[in-house]
């Protein structure tokens, strides 16, 4: 026979710790709490097995269920003295849900079950205080009918309002007993009002339809909701925990509260809570009375007056202060406690592994390492990679005030606050003056760079996590919040409106790019302190992982800001963002609209010693350490003139012909330009481009190691190509000019030839290009375009849909499609080292930050990630956690 029910209480339990999956959190917690001797109130888990059963039977429950249950009911009787129903001495519980994973009020909850009319009576007698009694009917009827019957709490809210305005009462606690028996009275008249039936009588249906309830719950919105953000999957299902009631509310000498191992912000080894007199722990949630400290000293510290446990009940305290100490040395983590003290006896409702901050999780991770209490490596997988950027970036300041103005999705986390404007000129401009700025577009583009680069922030109304403005953001490590549908932006009038609000360019607004809120004004920040622990975790990670970590930066302060993280060399050189300089930008177009060889030869004349200078910087910043230089790859349309008068300006510096020009112009305008003329194709049509940066990078490589007697060894990449024959003519003519300058200078230097791997074409011919290519990087934005048929610019408004069905499990945008793109990295990386062993692979794309897709890279055998400088210490731990994660795959 199945076993679907656990039983725990009385010093010992069927379950364990370990059966989370089983029995959720909450039910292996309290069976762990019961085997430990620890004071437990008696209860029993239903398996998420149920839950499943539930779902795929229509609501019904398996025949072995009912006799289950009544079997474990009948333990709690023994070891309560107490009887469910009993008129005389009846037993009450509470009926909770617990997933494997913590869902923190996202399910349903129901307390105080087991009161009808008769046995309030009893509890009355037992407890020598009928207003009690009547205070815990009144809530789960309260409860009971919201959570089960579906008779909506706002109406017990009016009864109860309206009562104390009748009888000119203020606060809960004024009502007497003969107050509560009439809201009683008049709660259960609305719900037989609002049913057309009494409120149940019977314990045993309030019972199962508690349970019925809980696992109802499993598939509420919110659980939804909160299951997609948090890739929590639907068929995990849900326990229901039955528990003996035990009550803070019975008097002074009863109490309930919430308590931190730790510190939960800091990390520092101190007890943290709160604890409420005479109260049931859903007062402490409510926010009805003032929670008091655990503790005299943080009582002392925030200047309190209330009482601390501590002080109030010190015998109970020093109880609770045990209960702590075993527990965070039986599960090795800080714990986050729920107990209840009735009668001075203390009860422990709860026990999980305690949320924190990420200057607090690395704290304890290191504290404990030091400490013997874990290894480190145990350390570096406690720490949440994502965790990390709470500590690379400002944060609001959590006690300032907020004016929200709009919503939209956290593309770039960070906080600042700016002057708003609407073009990137203007966010130049009004930052050469001094002001910061917000740049507000309703999407950006490569041409504005340079307003982006010197904004505090950028907001969008369009886009999504992998738009443009969010990909450059992080690169940049500046806030963004992008996809702010409701902001109304209009250019011309230069103001946007957005929740009845108007603000007009020059207001001050705030971006918080890790929530995606909006808010109207300067809210203050905190500026992050990568602390010693902070840095003795990262010597961990360095050790443990075997994947290097490089960055994706093209600019001196992106560079310095990825060796500043860790970076161990640049993954990922972008130079059409170098072309888009305002010093450089009218040779750039004057180049692409020249008619012939002769007058795009004369154009990058002109912009070769600014290329040059480019590379000079970046190979001085990284002091030796692998460069990689991706050739010019985006569609010429790009950089040109968006109106008459920049056209003007071209033609003016060209000496050229205005129409002429403008005609040009119109000529390079693509339909698809994402799978237009770009990339190596450019490379192809107009080979002296390319020579122009080869050459650039060659002498600036030389010009640097001369200076510093150090060696320069660039690596020259060629965007998308498909075919070998592409790469082969241009590596030919890249060769040629190393040569050249090899002879010129009298300096050879060591340099690498390779290709992005970016198309399928690519990725199943991979064994012929090896042949020529040194190393591959899978630019993972465009292989998942590619390879999927699908744009990154346009998915968003039906990708959230595609999750929603069970499509996509992820963005594959964000996070790697395995199975796809995923799958034509595994062919490229065998086929292209079959014919290369030393083939140098690594990944360029933004999954190159991602923690998931990174796990994917160790298993695929590839040599380094490159990300945003941002995400560099969160490659490096997730390069950490992917060692480990594959070292014990490995010797499972």
């Amino acid at each position: 026979m199945t076993k679907w029910v656990y039983t725990f209480g009385g010093g010992t339990a069927e379950g364990r710790s370990d059966m989370k999956n089983l029995l959720g959190g909450k039910g292996a917690n309290l069976a762990e709490m019961a085997n430990l001797g620890l004071p437990v109130p008696p209860g029993f888990s239903i398996t998420t097995e149920v839950c499943t059963f539930f779902y795929t039977n229509d609501h019904q429950y398996p025949a072995e269920l009912k006799p289950q249950v009544e079997a474990a009911l009948s333990q709690i009787e023994a070891i309560m003295s107490e009887n469910f129903g009993s008129v005389e001495n009846p037993l009450l519980v509470s009926v909770r849900s617990g997933a494997r994973a913590s869902m923190p009020g996202m399910m349903d909850t129901v307390l105080n079950l087991g009161l009808n009319d008769q046995t309030v009576e009893g509890l009355a007698k037992r407890s020598n205080d009928p207003r009690f009694a009547y205070d815990s009917y009144r809530r789960f009827i309260q409860m009971y009918s919201d959570v089960v019957l579906g008779v909506e709490h706002l109406h017990f809210e009016e009864i109860l309002e309206g009562y104390k305005s009748d009888h000119d009462l203020s606060l809960d606690t004024e009502l007497s007993a003969e107050d509560w028996k009439a809201v009683v009275a008049a709660y259960k008249n609305k719900v037989k009002d609002e049913l057309g039936r009494p409120f149940p009588q019977s314990v045993e249906d309030q019972l199962w339809g508690a349970i019925c309830a809980v696992f109802g719950s499993w598939m509420n919105h919110r659980a939804i909701t909160y299951r997609r953000l948090h890739d929590i999957p639907a068929d995990w299902g849900t326990a229901v925990s039955v528990q003996a009631m035990v009550f803070g509310n019975m008097g002074d000498d009863c109490a309930t509260g919430v308590a931190f191992t730790r510190n939960p912000s800091t990390g520092a080894n101190e007890f943290y809570g709160e604890y409420l007199v005479n109260a049931q722990g859903e007062d402490v949630v409510a926010g009805i009375r003032t929670p008091q400290y655990l503790t005299k000293a943080a009582r002392l510290a925030a200047s309190a007056t209330l009482p601390a446990m501590e002080e109030v009940l010190p015998a109970v305290y020093a109880d609770l202060d045990d209960v702590r100490k075993k527990l965070e040395a039986h599960f090795t983590d800080m714990q986050d406690l729920e107990f209840t003290v009735q009668q001075n006896k203390l009860w422990m409702l709860q026990t999980r592994t305690g949320k924190r901050t990420a200057a607090a999780a690395v704290k304890i991770a290191v504290d404990m390492a030091r400490d013997g209490l874990i290894t480190k490596e145990q350390a570096v997988m406690r720490i949440e990679p994502e965790a990390l950027d709470q500590l690379l970036h400002p944060t609001l300041d959590p006690k300032a005030a907020r004016n929200l103005v709009a919503h939209g999705l956290p593309a770039s986390p960070g906080a600042a606050s700016g002057r708003v404007v609407f073009s990137a000129e203007d966010a130049e401009i009004w930052s050469k003056r001094g002001d910061k700025v917000i740049l507000v577009r309703i999407e950006t583009s490569p041409e504005d760079i340079g307003g982006m680069h010197v904004s505090q922030g950028i907001l969008t109304s369009r886009g999504g996590m992998t738009s443009h403005a969010a990909v450059v953001a992080r690169g940049m490590g500046r806030p963004c919040v992008a996809g702010a549908g409701e902001l109304r932006i209009d250019y011309r009038a230069k103001m946007f409106k957005s929740m009845g609000v108007e603000v007009k360019e020059g207001d001050v607004i705030t971006l918080d790019g890790s929530t995606g809120q909006v808010m109207l004004g300067a809210v203050a920040t905190v500026e992050p302190e990568l602390t010693g622990d902070f840095g003795t975790l990262m010597t961990w990670v360095d050790e443990i992982r075997t994947m290097k970590v490089m960055a994706n930066a093209e600019t001196p302060l992106d560079a310095r800001t990825a060796r500043h993280f860790g970076a161990q060399g640049i993954g990922l050189c972008r130079t059409e963002h170098m072309f888009f300089d305002p010093a450089r930008i009218i040779a750039v177009r004057e180049m692409i609209l020249a008619s012939d060889e002769a007058g795009r030869r004369q154009a990058l004349a002109k912009i070769q010693p600014y290329q040059k200078n480019d590379f000079v910087e970046l190979f001085e910043i990284m002091d030796g350490l692998p460069v990689t230089v991706r050739l010019l790859d985006p569609p010429l349309h790009e950089f040109l003139p968006g109106n008459d008068a920049e056209m003007e300006e071209v033609a003016r510096a060209a000496g050229a012909d205005f129409a002429a020009l403008k005609a040009r112009n119109s000529q390079l305008h693509e339909s698809n330009p994402m799978l237009g003329h770009r990339g190596c194709r450019l490379g192809i049509t107009y080979p002296e481009i390319y020579e122009m940066q080869a050459r650039a990078i060659f002498e600036a490589a030389i010009e640097v190691s001369r200076k510093s007697g150090k060696p320069v060894s660039p690596e020259i990449m060629i965007p998308l190509v498909g075919t070998k024959k592409e790469l082969d003519l241009l590596k030919t003519m890249i060769d040629a000019t190393a040569a050249e300058i090899f002879k010129t200078t009298g300096t050879t230097l060591h340099y690498l030839v390779g290709t992005m791997i970016e198309l399928p074409r690519a990725a199943l011919t991979a064994g012929s290009i090896a042949e020529s290519a040194e190393f591959f990087s899978f630019g993972t934005n465009d292989l998942t375009q590619t390879t999927l048929g699908m744009s990154r610019d346009d998915s968003g408004p039906f990708l959230e849909i595609y999750r929603e069905k069970g499509i996509f499990e992820h963005d594959p945008f964000a996070t790697l499609d395995q199975e796809g793109v995923g799958e034509m990295i595994k062919i490229a990386v065998e086929r292209g080292r079959k014919t290369r062993p030393t083939l140098k692979l690594g990944i360029c794309g933004e999954h190159g930050g991602d923690p998931a897709s990174i796990i994917f890279c160790q298993k695929a055998g590839l040599d380094y990630v490159s990300c945003s400088p941002y995400r560099v210490p969160i490659a490096r731990l997730a390069a950490a956690q992917a060692a480990l994660g594959v070292r014990s795959d490995t010797t499972a």
